[in-house]
């Protein structure tokens, strides 16, 4: 059985899939190549990759929760959310902060950095959550919805996902690592590469 996590990024992905490793599946995580190859119309990569792993977070998988729904019908999905928008888009500043501007958000949010367009990346989050729920709604035994925020954690999971409560405390993994300066310079140089105006106004704006 195939289980996917469809939370966007910061929503507690990174525990989700420590959770599922202790479980026993054999995990993967985000693919840069396969987000590439999703936004360009390519399934192949990430089929393949499907065949391969147990489960899955991160992106590319929460874009294509339908299209793997339906190649899986007997998989799960697993949304994560936070408390609340406002909540989300904060932890994503701050990350975004620490990281500096990414082409994986570039690609799936249309800003290589969210600081400026907050509204229209509290809109994608909604969006998302909501569609998500809708498609399975009636279906509670393949969609399960947690927010580690607010008392998720070991129970729910293994309830929906029928495996026994492991005897160790509930993980809480991706907290607030120190700025990557390194990583900051690399995509710097990369974005202000596309000789985009506005998008160099707005870093600048950032970053000075």
């Amino acid at each position: 059985m195939k289980v996917f996590g469809v939370g966007m990024h910061k929503t507690g992905t990174k525990t989700l899939g420590v959770c599922l490793r202790h479980l026993g599946y054999k995990h993967t995580s985000f693919s840069l190549e396969l987000l590439k190859q999703v936004k360009s119309g390519d399934f192949t990569g990430v089929f393949l990759t499907a065949e391969e792993y147990d489960s899955f977070e991160d992106w590319p998988w929460p874009l294509i929760y339908k299209q793997l729904d339906e190649r899986y019908p007997d998989s799960k999905s697993i949304l994560t959310i936070r408390r609340d928008s406002r909540t989300w888009i904060n932890s994503l500043l701050k990350h975004a902060e620490r990281t500096g501007p990414t082409e994986a958000r570039e690609l799936v949010y249309g800003y290589a950095m969210p600081h400026g367009y907050k509204d229209e990346h509290i809109a994608i989050y909604e969006a998302h959550n909501r569609e998500v729920i809708e498609y399975f709604k009636g279906q509670p035994d393949k969609l399960l919805v947690v927010c580690w925020e607010t008392g998720s954690g070991w129970k729910e999971l293994c309830s929906f996902l029928n495996k026994d409560i492991p005897d160790t405390s509930f993980p809480h993994a991706n907290r607030a690592p120190k700025i990557n300066w390194r990583h900051w310079r690399n995509e710097l140089k990369r974005f202000f590469g596309f000789g985009i105006p506005e998008r160099q106004t707005a870093l600048r704006d950032l970053v000075e």
